[in-house]
């Protein structure tokens, strides 16, 4: 005879009629929103940068590998024919050494300008907001106007600069004509349009500082300038990275202003102002209109671009850990 067992130790079973609950069409659907929606949201960025931007760096390293010419078109695949001959042109290192000299000459006065222009704005000053919109005024004239209004000004013979240089008994310059002259008057044009630019970056983070920092500050006795050193830029840290990074993608890729400095957009008679961009205009529409050999040149600018992006990645992040373990060490106390 069977004999069946309970187990008197575990709860009973509760019995109810109704089936286990099923999720809807309109349930499943908002799920889906909810992890999809985000991605979305970001996707015509990304769609856009593949056509625009990635698209055109792809076709452009295709192009480097071929005899391509501006009339003839694709030619035969010649591999890195293009680059080889590009590295071989003293015309190519006359640019890239003028284009980190010019770069050198706008960038390094320019960040400095700016933050002591945002360091006055930030001050309290009567109609600051005319003061604010007065600086990006630069800004808004366009390059070619201000590449002819200063290669006038920094003209060999008749000039202003060279004239006021004459009434307190100096010589005049040859601005056209030596190469360090030259980088100054270009980069002097860069720095008029782009210092007002880089001051409204760096006034909107001093605004972003605590002010309980200076009032703190002020209780200790520190001065204006101990303040700007001791608070202000340690707090503009990561701005000025981000400054530095847009002026070094940007100085590096300066056409305009070197373009227009003269009439006829050489480079000066000994190419002493001529840039990297200028250089692979010419290979592509000047005489030899070699497409090829212009991508070859696009494409060791851009890797340029990317070698300072990463030095200024890891200075970066050297940066960020050796501030963390300080930030560390005044929360705990």
């Amino acid at each position: 005879m069977a004999t069946s067992t309970t187990n008197l130790d575990s709860p009973p079973v509760r019995k109810t009629d109704r089936d286990p609950r099923r999720v809807g069409l309109r349930q499943k659907l908002g799920r889906w929103d909810v992890k999809l929606s985000p991605y979305l949201y970001i996707s015509p960025f990304f769609i856009l940068f593949a056509v625009v931007g990635l698209f055109p760096l792809a076709y452009t390293a295709y192009v480097s590998m071929h005899q391509w010419h501006l009339i003839g078109g694709e030619g035969k695949f010649v591999g890195l024919d293009n680059f080889t001959f590009v590295l071989q042109q003293a015309n190519f290192w006359r640019a890239l050494r003028n284009t980190f000299s010019i770069f050198l000459l706008s960038s390094v006065p320019q960040i400095i300008i700016a933050i002591l222009l945002a360091a006055v704005l930030d001050a309290n000053l009567r109609a600051r907001s005319f003061w604010r919109m007065g600086v990006l005024l630069p800004y808004v004239v366009a390059p070619v106007a201000v590449s002819l209004i200063f290669s006038k000004l920094f003209g060999d013979q008749s000039g202003m600069i060279n004239a006021l240089l004459n009434k307190i008994g100096l010589d005049s310059i040859r601005w056209h004509a030596d190469v360090l002259s030259s980088h100054l008057a270009i980069a002097t044009m860069v720095n008029f349009r782009w210092i007002g630019y880089n001051t409204l970056i760096f006034l909107a983070a001093m605004q972003a500082v605590p002010r309980d920092l200076y009032e703190a500050a002020i209780l200790d006795g520190a001065a204006r300038l101990r303040q700007f050193t001791s608070i202000t830029v340690p707090m503009l840290r990561p701005t000025i990275i981000f400054v530095v990074v847009t002026s070094t993608i940007g100085g590096l890729q300066i056409f305009d202003e070197p373009r227009m400095y003269d009439q006829f957009g050489q480079g000066g008679s000994d190419r002493q102002w001529l840039t990297v961009t200028m250089y692979l205009y010419e290979l592509g529409w000047g005489s030899q209109k070699s497409f090829g050999r212009a991508a070859a040149v696009a494409w060791i600018l851009f890797l340029i671009i990317v070698a300072v992006g990463i030095i200024n990645f890891s200075i970066t992040r050297r940066i960020s850990t050796d501030s963390a373990p300080k930030s560390g060490r005044k929360a705990k106390r």
